[in-house]
């Protein structure tokens, strides 16, 4: 095959004019192709060896086979489109008439992370180690709730909740089936701190005047005198089968349990600190039981249960059948001054930003679901807040994870919303959507802030 039809064979590409063979003694405009390296000039290219650069990192450059002359510039062509890839490297210039070839796309793998905004980095700067307060705090705790569980054994998760409610100082209301050790769990956390106790039975016929207090006038001394102190003027007041009480003594439970204080006969008098109360109700009886209004509900800062125990635990408790009052068996480990420290100290533990706008956004995302009639409201967000705190005390931490946010989200808000007729309808649960929430509300990262 003659070196002519090789020479068109390379120079000719579809869709580009073929180059003018040079004449003799012309001088040809030369191609300024900035930084390209020279390859050497190879006489002749016998089997077409200019073709094994193919698959290289840069598209090889084929030499112009018609020999030059001494004062003429040696200029390379483009290898025809059919038999070369596209460019690795779209800086190597190109000829005029070529178009030039687009950059490749983004791997799949390479990292792309858009979601930083919606997932904020919590500061780790301040995740050192505990300090002595956070450490006495986290024995305390954990004295306290090995004192509990030896009367409601294997349910650690409920005492723990309790602890926290009485630490940050706000109510805890306990539901659950007749016979899974309610009051049990309310007197022996009674029985573990050293304060004082006072027990209520609500029943239909209870006024407000037996839970506040009362004055009489004494025809003797010609005065209104009080015979007795307010049953809630103490520290800790057990409201046993509270809705069994009617709405109007209910109520009297309100100005207490929000404002720490009880008015009697126009004389307000303020309750000891700390100051909680623990009520009970069964959820399966309705006969004879009145539910407690939704401004009640909110003011309790924890709604939790006890459930059954496991098999284990079963058989542990029928080997102790001879106890018959397990709280009665359990002595102070704490007190009042221990547990007005210890809020103290839980206090200073630190809240980074991120952590707050988590707890917003879970609060918000209850507002604004279409299965929820009335979503949380700020006491809600407040509540979450600082039990946030204690639980990551608790913990021996002197920070707040999201962790600890989602372990306490459903105790704290789920009581606090109410669902929509169709969501009721449909077997859904204030649990059930609150634990969706978290599901599809992007918790914060762990991480150090530039």
């Amino acid at each position: 095959m003659s070196n002519d039809f090789d020479d068109a064979t390379q120079l000719g590409s579809i869709g580009h004019n073929p180059s003018v063979p040079s004449q003799p003694g012309q001088q040809q405009p030369a191609f300024h192709t900035p930084n390209l390296p020279e390859q050497p000039q190879a006489d002749e290219d016998p089997e077409g060896t200019l073709l094994s650069a193919h698959g290289t990192t840069q598209p090889a450059l084929l030499q112009q086979s018609a020999p030059a002359t001494p004062n003429q510039p040696r200029f390379r062509q483009p290898m025809p489109q059919n038999l070369r890839q596209p460019a690795a490297n779209p800086a190597v210039a190109m000829p005029a008439q070529q178009p030039v070839q687009p950059t490749q796309p983004v791997q799949p793998s390479q990292p792309v992370q858009p979601v930083k905004q919606s997932q904020p980095v919590v500061d780790t700067s301040m995740m050192t180690a505990p300090s002595k307060d956070i450490t006495e705090f986290h024995e305390k705790f954990a004295k306290l709730v090995d004192n509990v569980s030896q009367v409601v054994v294997g349910k650690e998760a409920p005492i723990r909740q309790c602890a926290t409610a009485m630490v940050v100082g706000g109510h805890i209301l306990l539901e659950d089936n007749p016979g899974t050790g309610k009051t049990q769990l309310a007197r022996g956390l009674a029985n573990s701190i050293d304060m004082s106790f006072k027990r209520i039975q609500f029943t239909p016929d209870l006024l407000p005047s037996d839970v506040v207090g009362v004055t009489y006038y004494d025809q003797k001394r010609g005065e209104f005198r009080r015979p007795r102190r307010p049953d809630l003027r103490v520290h800790r007041a057990f409201a046993d089968e509270i809705n069994r009480a009617s709405p109007k003594t209910q109520s009297a439970l309100l100005e207490v349990m929000e404002e720490q204080k009880v008015t009697v006969d126009g004389v307000t008098h303020p309750v000891p600190q700390p100051f909680m109360v623990i009520a009970t109700q069964n959820p399966i009886e309705q006969l004879g039981t009145y539910k407690l209004p939704e401004a009640q509900m909110d003011r309790f800062l924890i709604k939790t249960t006890i459930g059954y125990p496991s098999h284990d635990v079963s058989v542990n408790i029928l080997k102790q059948v001879n106890v018959t009052d397990r709280a009665a068996t359990v002595h102070p480990v704490l007190t009042g001054e221990d547990v007005l420290r210890m809020r103290n100290i839980s206090e200073t533990v630190h809240l980074d930003d991120a952590i707050l706008e988590y707890i917003v956004r879970l609060v918000e995302a209850t507002r604004h679901n279409e299965r929820i009639q009335v979503g949380s409201s700020m006491r809600g967000a407040l509540a979450l807040t600082r039990c946030a705190r204690v639980w990551a005390a608790s913990d021996n931490r002197g920070y707040v994870v999201p962790d600890d946010v989602k372990n306490l989200a459903v105790p704290v808000l789920a009581h606090r919303i109410t669902l929509t007729a169709e969501a009721t309808f449909a077997g859904n649960t204030p649990e059930q959507m609150i634990g969706q929430i978290l599901e599809d509300v992007p918790a914060p990262t762990l991480g150090a802030n530039a």
